[in-house]
């Protein structure tokens, strides 16, 4: 769970989001991220 917020955490900042937008874009993709792994662990 550490390696996945830290993965979001990483990708935000590298996205350098200058606006409202991009944060919204940030984080549906980091959502995208979890729930991704999330479907890994369970199977």
């Amino acid at each position: 769970m550490k390696k996945i917020f830290a993965l979001i955490a990483l990708f935000v900042l590298l996205a350098g989001c200058n606006t409202i937008e991009g944060v919204g874009k940030d984080i549906k993709k980091g959502g995208e991220v979890i729930e991704k792994a999330a479907d890994k662990a369970k199977n």
